[in-house]
């Protein structure tokens, strides 16, 4: 078992390390724009990252405080532009919620669990190095702003992960004037349906009008996309060293 980690962990590394370079030279794309690696740096890994928008159909998650505009709605949208930028870096991404349509069918009583119970099944079926779970924030004071991260309780991968995700989001915020946050443990149920390294990112605060204004535009939704990918590359490196 110990000589079968440790040739996972090498398999890791030597797949990452042109990843490792890719995120240097990625860094002053990141400041000037929106930033994409390579999609050669890489195409080696094939590795599979879970994406999860979350909500969908008739729960639509928190609204934004101004606009009015649905969590699931922004969710989604942030989703399948992170996923496009995952493959333009030679990953493979997989989608839980494809459409504004929830996972659970009809309409009738029950219809959470049976959402859960099929994101479940398919993180399960696509085995990922990773699962990401999209989200909105919302907070009865509008004061609070910036994006943040949760893991569970008891999860080494998942705090490492969420650490890395947790610094990305940092830096996204950080030239809007918005303070630090860290990352924190959350009772979550896509935390914890699988055994897999899996993160859930608040993207914003749709109860601050700063926040919720960014969270609207093309660029930041974007630039979020950006943030999740650099975070997920950043935690597969330090877990293959």
């Amino acid at each position: 078992m110990e000589q079968a980690e440790k040739r996972k962990k090498h398999r890791i590394s030597v797949t990452l390390c042109i990843a490792l370079a890719a995120i240097e030279i990625a860094a002053f794309y990141l400041c000037a724009k929106s930033m994409v690696s390579p999609a050669a740096a890489m195409q080696a890994a094939g590795m599979k990252i879970v994406l999860d928008a979350g909500h969908g159909g008739i729960d639509g998650g928190v609204t934004g405080r101004t606009s009015g505009v649905k969590e699931s709605d922004l969710n989604l949208e942030i989703t399948y532009l992170t996923a496009e930028k995952f493959r333009e870096a030679g990953f493979e991404a997989a989608l839980t919620r494809k459409t504004d349509e929830g996972l659970y069918g009809a309409a009738t009583t029950g219809f959470k669990k049976r959402d859960m119970k099929k994101r479940k099944e398919i993180i399960e079926e696509e085995r990922p190095a990773a699962v990401i779970s999209v989200h909105q924030n919302f907070y009865p004071s509008s004061f609070s702003r910036g994006g943040q991260v949760f893991y569970l309780k008891g999860s080494e991968e998942g705090a490492v992960l969420a650490e890395h995700l947790q610094i990305a989001f940092n830096a996204l915020y950080g030239g809007k004037g918005v303070k630090k946050r860290t990352k924190a443990t959350g009772d979550f149920f896509m935390l914890s349906c699988s055994a897999y390294p899996s993160a859930l990112v608040e993207c914003g605060f749709l109860s601050n009008p700063k926040d919720e204004a960014l969270l609207l535009t093309d660029d930041f939704k974007r630039a979020v996309a950006d943030a999740i990918v650099q975070g997920t590359i950043a935690y597969l490196s330090s877990v293959s060293a």
